[in-house]
């Protein structure tokens, strides 16, 4: 297929910067399925559906002739743009100012109830006009399976339906439509106090949808949309979402920052099965017009397992809860592969087998490429994510609902495997691609995993061989304390030394920080204090801080990154930890400056503050809550 035949052309086709939204330029919207991302003005170039990981119907995040994108814009030559959410939910208003008049979009996806099992697929567009007279274009112009696939155009008595080979997508719409070969589209004004209704649903390929709630009398072969019944679903989903924040247990300082986190990490969740994937967009670069661009919306063991962690130190058991049940499947199909009993990185479903598939005919954010699919990391070996995983059910355990005796039986086999193997290279925390090495971050993990296993067995009177765990916990220690220590530079290193009669290399690692906060050691430990000051030294700037320095530790990859926003929370915590409290406030409050608009974070932050990699980033957001919470409680 020629790919060329369905480039659209209504996007400008000038710069980068004219076709490109900045990626922080972005609100999102979710409904514990999928989530699309609506630009500041008005566009929604990135909606993958039925699920997070499914392939793209717009894409224009990724290519701004071929990706897909539904625009609505007011016909003048200049608008001022802004958004913000309705108060606490994940409703999205994005607000058009012109001289003669105020529009606002209100996009979300409806949610009734938890797990509902009539939950129908929508993304909800209301145009509603707050001031004066204005007169707004609209396309739709879907390109489904990341713009592979062609789709077929028919007006029904429903509405407007786009018909590819395995989804279809139903338009009903309050105004009439045009279309051409491929897209719908139309210009209409809106006086005060007038509102304009766009509902896009998802269904099969083969149905045939019937009645909708949103469904009123049929005109000009359009299906148009009921405004009471759009009313409804407007005031049930922010009801959803209130009802859901209202569990939260957080009262500190930075209520709104940390309640927007956890908000974001819920539309992160699949509700269906509980997983939390590690961000809703593909390819996204960590340096524009670079080749590190990955596919983020998967489910990292770390990444839930601390984002586990969040949740529950805010009070979302049930979310929770989800999360262990995933987990559990994960647990009871672990099997003694090569690389371990657990993979890195799973599916929604739990398939591990991700390989990375280039999108050609794509040309990249920015012309950053290539664009990837699929993820390698599940490959790699990765001997941290024990000790997060079984930190994380250490943290049920103890707060939560208890593990079964089941899942206690898979851990302690899980645990046979690491006993056995701990003391290997991997890739570690960052997955580098420049071969396997003996990592200190990784050793201090197997530590914890080890540690944790026997604070639970000893807590609850749960078998295992104590004996044996306490030894090797025991050696793991005085391995990181021997040869993860440079007595010279006196920091902890990212690498350990060949023996511990030599130093190491002395390379810096952002992910050491986390030493007090997994009670590896105290945060006033001498050791630990001139870590934190070397990390000062080299890896921070302002607030933001860099993982390692890449100069000093080649990662198998071409380009530079930005500075990594968990990293940048981490040294927050740090120092409170530390004692360094007003020095930790001040960080936090200038990290809080380098979110955007509404409140979110991309993986990582250049030095003049723009946002790079998949976005917005889970990670980041529980990274937030830990270091606000654990500041509240420095401050007293």
């Amino acid at each position: 297929m020629n790919h060329d035949d369905q480039e659209t052309t209504s996007r400008p086709q000038g710069e980068w910067g004219e076709e490109y939204l900045p990626i922080a330029g972005h609100g999102l919207i979710g409904d514990l399925r999928t989530a699309a991302l609506v630009g500041t003005d008005g566009r929604i170039d990135w909606f993958c559906v039925p699920r997070f990981d499914s392939p793209s119907v717009f894409g224009a995040l990724l290519d701004a002739r071929r990706g897909g994108f539904w625009t609505m814009e007011p016909m003048y030559e200049s608008a001022t743009c802004d958004q913000f959410y309705f108060p606490d939910t994940n409703i999205l208003i994005t607000r058009m100012l012109t001289a003669d008049g105020i529009v606002e979009v209100q996009d979300f996806m409806p949610i009734r109830r938890e797990r509902d099992p009539e939950h129908r697929q929508r993304l909800v567009r209301r145009v509603v006009n707050a001031r004066g007279r204005m007169r707004l274009a609209v396309r739709i112009a879907p390109r489904m399976d990341y713009g592979r696939d062609r789709h077929r155009l028919d007006r029904t008595p429903d509405g407007v339906r786009f018909t590819g080979e395995s989804l279809a997508l139903l338009l009903r719409a309050s105004v009439g439509l045009d279309l051409d070969d491929t897209d719908a589209y139309a210009e209409f004004d809106l006086s005060e106090g007038e509102t304009a209704l766009f509902v896009l649903e998802t269904t099969d390929a083969s149905d045939c949808p019937g009645a909708s709630d949103f469904s009123g009398p049929s005109g000009a072969g359009t299906g148009t949309v009921d405004a009471v019944a759009a009313e409804e679903l407007f005031e049930a989903t922010v009801a959803f979402w209130r009802r859901w924040l209202s569990q939260s247990m957080y009262t500190g300082r930075w209520r709104e920052m940390v309640h927007r986190s956890a908000l974001t990490l819920k539309m992160l969740t699949h509700e269906p099965t509980g997983a939390i994937v590690a961000a809703p967009t593909l390819g996204l670069p960590e340096q524009v017009g670079g080749a590190r661009n990955w596919d983020y919306r998967y489910v990292w063991i770390r990444d839930a397992a601390f984002s586990l962690y969040a949740l529950l130190r805010l009070g979302f058991t049930q979310e929770a809860q989800g999360f262990m049940d995933w987990l559990t499947e994960r647990l009871r199909s672990a099997t003694d592969g090569r690389e371990g009993p657990l993979r890195v990185v799973y599916s929604i479903d739990g398939n591990a087998d991700l390989p990375e598939e280039t999108l050609d005919h794509l040309e990249g954010y920015r012309g950053s490429r290539p664009v990837r699919t699929g993820n390698n990391a599940s490959g790699q070996r990765q001997l941290d994510i024990y000790g997060e995983l079984i930190d994380s059910i250490y943290l049920f355990n103890k707060y939560g609902a208890g593990i079964s005796h089941e899942s206690w039986t898979d851990l302690c086999a899980i645990l046979d495997w690491l006993l056995e193997h701990w003391d290997s290279v991997d890739q570690s925390i960052w997955e580098t691609r420049a071969g396997r090495q003996h990592h200190t971050y990784s050793r201090l993990m197997c530590w914890v995993a080890v540690e944790r296993m026997i604070r639970m067995a000893r807590q609850r009177g749960l078998p295992g061989d104590l004996g044996r765990w306490t030894s090797v916990r025991d050696q793991i220690y005085h391995q990181i304390m021997a040869r993860g220590w440079d007595p010279r530079a006196r920091t902890f290193v990212q690498r350990l030394s060949s023996d511990a009669d030599g130093p190491p290399e002395n390379i810096l690692d952002a992910s050491l920080l986390l030493m007090p906060m997994v009670k590896f050691v105290s945060p006033v430990d001498p050791r630990f204090r001139s870590t934190v000051d070397a990390i000062a030294g080299r890896l921070v700037v302002d607030s933001l801080v860099f993982r390692y320095d890449p100069e000093q530790a080649p990662d198998g990859l071409d380009g530079t990154e930005g500075t990594f926003s968990i990293c940048s929370f981490w040294w927050v915590e740090a120092l409170a930890r530390t004692g360094e409290v007003e020095q930790a406030r001040l960080a936090l409050e200038k990290m809080f400056t380098y979110a955007n608009h509404v409140g979110l974070y991309a993986e990582q932050i250049g030095l003049t503050g723009e946002h790079l990699g998949n976005f917005p980033q889970a990670f980041t957001h529980l990274a937030l809550i830990s270091s606000a919470i654990n500041l509240d409680r420095a401050m007293g």
